[in-house]
């Protein structure tokens, strides 16, 4: 479907290719991700309800369907077969639906093989190709660091790695291909779901940021919770990535704040602290120490040079970077490509 409505929008896909790797999606993932969610009542995850977390668990459980087996039709019936089998009867044992018919979901991957096969490949040797010729790869992490089943917030975070060593288990490279890392800031917090998020901003405040910044989940439509700048959870999030750089988006989005404050510290339990906690329990009670700074209070979008942005703004991505410990290259003014400061050379 996203290919169809990318073609009828005169977007080359020609160049799409799909790791044979890749894992797939099920009817009863997608099932069983709502049904589980729906079993926590009020101890939900926020899960978007895609059946990624079912997936990613079938992954580990070595009962994972991937691409490459969608080129091989008995293989993949006789696996889909004995996968299903035991879905059905958690589906219909334990949350009393309707099993799923084998045929169907056999015959519906069945056409999505017939379609993506011409795509399904090794992507990992393309990649290494392309280094090989000395061209430019780009690799994309999503989610966040604060996401990361092992050094996020655990348990509110995704079931694959966003690290940036997550990159190199993902794309089949080495380690040592990587050789600049961006790490990615909104000049401000958002989190989307349950969790803990210390520099939350309940208010008026926090509200307007929601508005002006349209911070609403792009698969659920759920409004995220904005906050401050969490310079604690930035800090870290540097260190475990390695970043060599750092953008700051979404400068424009605080344009109108008289006040600006930076959480440069958490209050744990009467004691003041500069890292970020391992347990989220402890991460809940955490109360921001926060430093304050002026606002700029005038518009931005159109400023296209480090150097004209209004003094209070420079004092303020200075103080991130400071925090951060990480230089800041890139700056975004605007949600058009061409509201783009660089302030330095990313590469």
């Amino acid at each position: 479907d996203e290919m169809d409505q990318l073609g009828e929008r005169g977007v080359d896909t020609s160049r799409l290719f799909i790791s044979d790797r890749a894992h797939l999606i099920m009817p009863y993932h997608v099932l069983l991700d709502g049904l589980e969610e729906e079993a926590r009542g009020g101890k939900a995850i926020g899960t978007t309800r895609k059946g990624i977390g079912p997936a990613y668990a079938d992954k580990v459980a070595r009962l994972g369907i991937r691409a490459v087996d969608l080129l091989d039709r008995e293989v993949f019936l006789e696996r889909l077969r004995s996968i299903l089998d035991y879905k059905n009867t958690i589906l219909t044992k334990v949350y009393g639906i309707s099993p799923l018919s084998l045929d169907d979901v056999y015959s519906q991957y069945c056409r999505y093989g017939e379609r993506l096969a011409s795509r399904i490949c090794d992507t990992s040797a393309m990649l290494a190709g392309a280094l090989q010729r000395e061209e430019l790869v780009l690799l994309e992490g999503a989610q966040g660091t604060l996401l990361d089943p092992d050094f996020g917030t655990y348990p509110y975070t995704t079931s694959s790695s966003p690290l940036s060593g997550g990159s190199c288990v993902g794309a089949g490279l080495g380690p040592g291909s990587i050789t600049q890392i961006l790490g990615v800031f909104k000049a401000y917090c958002t989190r989307v779901g349950s969790g803990p998020m210390p520099t939350e901003l309940t208010g008026e405040t926090g509200d307007l940021i929601r508005e002006l910044g349209h911070e609403y989940g792009t698969t659920t439509g759920r409004a995220r919770r904005c906050g401050w700048f969490d310079a604690v959870a930035a800090r870290f999030s540097t260190r475990i990535n390695g970043f060599t750089r750092a953008a700051i988006t979404r400068l424009d989005v605080l344009d109108t704040l008289t006040e600006l404050k930076i959480c440069v510290g958490y209050k744990l339990d009467g004691q003041t602290i500069d890292y970020f906690p391992a347990s989220a329990a402890a991460l809940e009670r955490c109360q921001p120490v926060c430093e304050e700074l002026p606002g700029w209070q005038t518009p931005i979008v159109d400023i296209q040079h480090y150097d004209r942005l209004p003094e209070a703004a420079r004092r303020y991505l200075a103080r991130l970077e400071e925090l951060i410990a990480c230089p800041i290259s890139i700056i975004s003014v605007g949600q058009e490509r061409e509201q783009t400061i660089f302030k330095m050379p990313v590469l």
